[in-house]
């Protein structure tokens, strides 16, 4: 047996009022000039004003709302103009999975030279991430993408739209604020496609071959939560119980994933950069053929799998997620949201070329990824 590592290190405060704790804990961490980085949409709720407000005495807030759609580099450009003329010396990020990597980045770039992209993991002279960072905290508003408590940020390039990853620990928030309130107000198709997002986290990580038992217990939990929760959460927006659950499942899918992914998210980032597609959703089209294509690499797992939704088997994993999709309002096939045979070359290149089918429990050619999206089609 080899050597493993493992990390766990995030301090999150959990529950209904999450919020409220934000204003005395930047206070207590010495920070005075913070500046929230959150989304256009957020910006003009009066969810947003009131979180400000609550905020209390002695702190002088500043506000980046240049955020839409999928993140990218020159959002962070900026984001960080905004935060280094500001004088930040803290960062809330605020808002969905978009929100929360570019935060991530507005604060590595407040403190650190060159241009964003000179930071992402595989770029050919990548610059180090040495330095201190200004007091980062992140309040989701969404239960999908766990940025929240992940180490790295996804930022897509401006002119191809293809995802990169910077990361390292340093990008990780000093604590997470968790209140499942701020979620209350999302439309059921948001609720549905983040949640779907959630849900492919834990599956992929619990998928994933890598050593790490710990992840594994902690999938497979997320898994059950959010087979339960989410369905409620679309049917029923104001249930605070399911918005929490849906919330735990998004954060325990990000710490799952530190174990690594799957052909799923190498097929939604290539969907997200060809047309532009959001994450979640893309996920939730993508995952059952590439689904049906694991299953014989780890019939057990898939039983497992089957056992905590409530599916009759192994056999019965892929059918019940597209029953499962059915229930909470996802798209049926990728012709019903404008994505077209016509763009499936461009689609296979992009996945092709995608770290993350790297650790795919069944390595997947090609062929396989024009059988992916044919069959999701």
């Amino acid at each position: 047996m080899g050597i493993a590592k493992f990390a766990f290190p995030t301090t999150i405060h959990f529950g209904a009022g999450a919020s409220k704790l934000v204003g005395d804990h930047l206070r207590a961490a010495g920070v005075k000039r913070p500046v929230i980085v959150t989304d256009k949409g957020l910006a003009a709720l009066p969810m947003l004003a009131a979180f400000r407000d609550g905020l209390g005495a002695g702190l002088n807030v500043a506000v980046f709302s240049g955020i839409w759609g999928n993140p990218t580099a020159a959002q962070v450009r900026e984001g960080a103009k905004a935060a280094r003329t500001h004088g930040a010396d803290g960062v809330i990020g605020f808002g969905g999975g978009a929100a929360l990597d570019v935060a991530k980045l507005v604060a590595l770039m407040t403190t650190h030279d060159g241009d964003v992209m000179e930071y992402v993991w595989d770029h050919p002279k990548v610059r180090s991430i040495d330095g201190d960072l200004p007091h980062f905290i992140a309040l989701p508003t969404t239960s999908g993408t766990g940025s929240e408590v992940g180490r790295s940020s996804v930022v897509s390039e401006d002119d191809t739209h293809v995802k990169r990853v910077v990361f390292s620990p340093r990008l990780l928030a000093k604590a997470v604020f968790a209140d499942p309130a701020l979620t209350l107000g999302l439309p059921a198709g948001v609720t549905a496609a983040t949640g779907m997002d959630a849900m492919t986290h834990n599956i992929e990580s619990y998928l994933c071959p890598s050593y790490h038992p710990m992840c594994d217990g902690i999938a497979l939990e997320g898994i059950r939560i959010a087979a339960r929760a989410l369905p409620i959460a679309v049917r029923d927006p104001g249930n605070l119980e399911a918005r929490g659950d849906m919330m735990m499942a998004s954060m325990m899918g990000a710490v799952a994933f530190q174990k690594d992914l799957g052909a799923v998210h190498a097929c939604a980032h290539a969907l997200s950069a060809v047309a532009d597609l959001h994450h979640g959703l893309a996920n939730a089209l993508m995952i059952e053929p590439v689904m049906h294509f694991n299953l014989s690499s780890a019939p057990e797992k898939f039983a497992e799998m089957a056992h905590v939704v409530g599916a009759a088997g192994a056999g019965d994993f892929v059918p019940w997620l597209k029953r499962f999709k059915a229930e909470i309002g996802i798209p049926a096939s990728l012709a019903a949201v404008k994505v077209t045979a016509a763009q499936s070359p461009a689609l296979v290149e992009i996945a092709e070329k995608d770290i993350c089918h790297q650790t795919n429990p069944r390595p997947c050619t090609r062929g396989d990824f024009v059988g992916f999206f044919e069959a999701a089609l």
